[in-house]
């Protein structure tokens, strides 16, 4: 009986120990490992390029074929990153690999901005230009020398003949005057010679009135016989836009037998918003571009604007003058118009300089020897190959304006936190 109950008391002796001891080390004894503590050391499994990652390597080293340092990828299939003790967002690349990679700075400043409104419109002929063939007398149409809509002729050229009987009449009084004249040169009756030689004026310039050239009215004075034809010759260049000058045709003084139009000048007649009308300003500069040749450009100048806004289209009709020495543009040419507007300088960096994820825009900064800061960035407005930076950016600081890309790839690949499919964005 002593016996069993000796061994009892043992059973509960060791069972009470057991449960001391866990219960001290449970309160008072040091706590087991956890976190980074209880995972094991990570070790590489291979090594791989980080622009092409299907190259692995057993061994550190440069990629053969974009030469970026290889990277380690461990055997829990995180990637090592490299970052060393760089702060966040800062990336470091050689030279070399700077040179691979095509980065190339520029200098972040202000600079002036044009802001471009653009319009449709067509060519006109300038109106100024335009100029009419007439008779200054009743008569027919003999000889057409012009007898072609669209000929351009030569001021000065020969267009027709017209038979007159009223200019035969008034060539007759001419050499009637002249021979009065030298008649009564020698007159003792006072004034008469004067006289003489007024009508003789007076004939003449009637002659020149009604549109007989001055060599004709020589060739009159050298023969002595009135011609009942007179030639018409171009008041001016131009191209032939209409013509009723036919052989035999009654003209009269009133009638266009031509019409002649200069285009080495030209107007443009643009049709602007009215939301843009009120940016425009005469003697303002523009240019001309058709779509045809659109790397052909033209300038143009305001010289009108019209008092009202078209009702249908909501335009304001816009006239421009453009010199058009070639004969390029043609009447009714349908062209495009773009009126540069100056306005205030702006903080612009050229549009390939950030990077734009749709979240966020991102550019990267020079801080010279071989390292770069990723920065975020607020863009404004666009102007052609250039974006405004409303924050993120100060003058004379210098960015990366090529090769952003493939930073940006060396920047993650590179970041502390940058495991297996991680991205920034």
């Amino acid at each position: 009986m002593k016996r069993v109950l000796l061994g009892s008391l043992v059973v509960i002796a060791a069972l009470g120990g057991f449960i001391g001891g866990f219960g001290y080390g449970r309160w008072y004894g040091k706590a087991p490992a956890h976190g980074a503590e209880a995972k094991k050391e990570k070790k590489i499994a291979y090594w791989v390029d980080p622009m092409h990652p299907q190259y692995k390597s057993d061994r550190p080293g440069i990629a053969p074929d974009c030469g970026m340092d290889l990277v380690p990828v461990y055997d829990d299939g995180t990637q090592g990153s490299g970052a060393g003790s760089l702060p966040p967002g800062m990336v470091q690349v050689s030279a070399d690999k700077q040179q691979w990679i095509g980065v190339t700075t520029e200098v972040v400043e202000i600079t002036p901005i044009e802001e471009v409104v653009q319009a449709v419109g067509s060519v006109a002929a300038d109106e100024s230009r335009i100029v009419p063939v007439t008779s200054r007398t009743e008569g027919w149409v003999d000889k057409v020398f012009v007898d072609t809509t669209g000929a351009l002729v030569r001021k000065g050229e020969p267009m027709f003949t017209l038979y007159s009987p009223e200019m035969a009449a008034s060539q007759q009084e001419y050499l009637l005057a002249i021979k009065a004249k030298e008649t009564l040169e020698h007159s003792s009756v006072p004034g008469l010679t004067r006289s003489n030689e007024s009508l003789v004026a007076a004939a003449r310039q009637r002659l020149l009135h009604w549109g007989l050239a001055a060599t004709s009215i020589q060739q009159l004075e050298k023969t002595g016989e009135p011609s009942p034809t007179i030639t018409i010759y171009a008041p001016a260049s131009g191209y032939v836009t209409e013509r009723k000058a036919f052989p035999n045709v009654k003209v009269s003084p009133d009638m266009e037998l031509y019409t002649l139009t200069d285009q080495s000048h030209v107007w443009i007649v643009a049709d602007v918003f009215e939301s843009d009308a009120a940016s425009i300003r005469l003697g303002q500069p523009a240019t001309v571009t058709i779509a045809a040749l659109p790397n052909r450009k033209i300038r143009a100048t305001v010289t009108n604007i019209l008092p009202r806004i078209d009702a249908e289209t909501r335009t304001l009709k816009v006239r421009l003058g453009a010199d058009n020495p070639t004969g390029f543009l043609k009447p009714d040419l349908f062209v495009n118009v773009e009126f540069a507007l100056p306005r205030a300088p702006k903080l612009t960096v050229p549009a390939d300089a950030v990077l734009d994820s749709g979240q966020r825009q991102i550019v990267f900064v020079d801080k010279g020897s071989g390292l770069f800061e990723r920065r975020q960035v607020t863009v404004g407005e666009r102007f052609d190959d250039k974006v405004e930076i409303a924050a993120g950016l100060k003058e004379g600081e210098r960015i990366v304006t090529s090769g952003v890309f493939l930073l940006d790839s060396e920047s993650q690949l590179k970041s502390p936190d940058s495991g297996a499919g991680s991205h920034h964005d």
